[in-house]
């Protein structure tokens, strides 16, 4: 704690993100201080809520990173660090175990990056997950394809979202891409191909339970939609649903299994078409992407970001975290890529519209209701629109972009 009894929280993020976050740490009285890249130095960070703001060229290696930020704390003393992006995690987790500042540190931090290290997290603590091996040793590699039938897929083990993931349909495929990533192979995984219905649980976890649950349903997988192209869209599911009561329970296992102890987590889940269980995909140490937490926030009142900001000032200062009561609201959301660099929603008209999302080149809304199924309808009703409107494709990026 700092000599003043004002404590310091240190964030860093390579995107423009998480800006409640940092509004809240300032609300409770906390003394703010971002590092972020110098492309977003006039991003809007709400400067005026910062104590310090320190900008950084894109691509600096770990020392490089760890110099800057060991300068700074010369003169100013971090209580805590926090990546507010899902890149900067390690970057976080490396500096908290170098500066002796409590927190997830990299092995524990691995389990919400690492989709080889999850997985296997994930399976010894009884989850049911794809059949998957590691890229190292060929031989296993050999007898794994022999044994587990195509398709599969080769996943970055530490990318988000479907980013650099590969479908497979014959051993020659994966060796001409193993060949082709060389000396890089070993940071993937493969998996078997489980077609299914895809589903995320974003949850608050507090001293290692898990206090609030939000569990939604993907309309296409986002993996078809970022190869294929598509509108995305979101929506939170019945409460009382079987399958929500499924995957709150069996998130509210997994996560604390997986060693969350305080913070916000994003999990996917498949519910397979061969069987119809529900199969782990991987889980992220952060508030979801893609407008999720706007989603869940509409239907809520529960902002992630901000209890996110609210566990971590809690714990620092010895005090009990308490979730606030939810609503009991449906929302979800429409979201696509356009061809235009502001494109005008305005066409698209329902009372229940609460956010017409501001991104470039991006068309989105977000709707709520007292009514799930008035959720559904409207979603797909506006995506049919938006495939007609506005709807762009672009490659599949190799790397994320901000």
């Amino acid at each position: 704690m700092n000599t003043t009894g004002k404590p310091r929280i240190f964030c860093i993020s390579s995107y423009e993100k998480g800006q409640a976050f940092l509004q809240e740490c300032a609300a409770l009285g906390c003394r703010v201080v971002l590092l972020t890249v110098e492309k977003l130095r006039h991003a809007d960070w709400s400067r005026g809520i910062l104590e310090d703001f320190v900008t950084m060229p894109e691509g600096l290696t770990l020392q490089q990173v760890t110099n800057t930020v060991t300068y700074l704390a010369r003169s100013k003393r971090f209580d805590r660090i926090v990546a507010l992006d899902e890149f900067d995690m390690e970057t976080a987790a490396h500096l908290r175990e170098h500066m002796r500042i409590p927190g997830m540190g990299r092995t524990l931090t691995a389990n919400f990056r690492d989709k080889l290290a999850m997985r296997e997290e994930a399976q010894q603590a009884g989850a049911l997950v794809p059949e998957f091996t590691r890229v190292l040793v060929h031989q296993e590699l050999r007898e794994w394809m022999k044994r587990v039938p195509a398709p599969w897929v080769l996943k970055p083990r530490s990318e988000a979202s479907a980013i650099g993931i590969k479908k497979m349909q014959a051993a020659d495929d994966v060796w001409r891409t193993l060949e082709h990533l060389g000396d890089r192979q070993t940071y993937y995984v493969l998996e078997r191909f489980v077609p299914g219905e895809i589903f995320h649980v974003d949850s608050i976890v507090s001293e290692g339970q898990v206090v609030f649950t939000s569990v939604s349903g993907y309309g296409k997988p986002p993996m078809q939609t970022m190869h294929e192209g598509g509108v995305f869209t979101t929506r939170i599911l019945e409460r009382g649903s079987d399958t929500a009561r499924s995957l709150v329970e069996i998130n509210a296992r997994l996560m604390p299994a997986l060693g969350m102890v305080r913070g916000v987590t994003h999990a996917e889940y498949i519910r397979a078409k061969e069987d119809g269980r529900f199969y782990f995909l991987e889980a992220a140490a952060r508030v979801g992407g893609a407008f999720i937490a706007d989603v869940v926030e509409a239907a809520t009142s529960v902002n992630l970001w901000r209890e996110w900001a609210r566990i971590e000032i809690a714990h620092l200062r010895g005090e009990a975290y308490r979730v606030p009561q939810p609503l009991a609201f449906y929302a979800g959301s429409v979201l696509c890529l356009a061809k235009t660099a502001e494109p005008d929603t305005r066409k698209f008209f329902a009372p229940e519209i609460v956010l017409r999302l501001k991104k470039h080149h991006h068309a989105g809304l977000i709707v709520r209701s007292e009514d799930a199924e008035r959720v559904r309808v409207l979603l797909e009703e506006f995506a049919e629109g938006f495939a007609r409107e506005f709807l762009a494709t672009a490659p599949v990026p190799d790397r994320p972009t901000a």
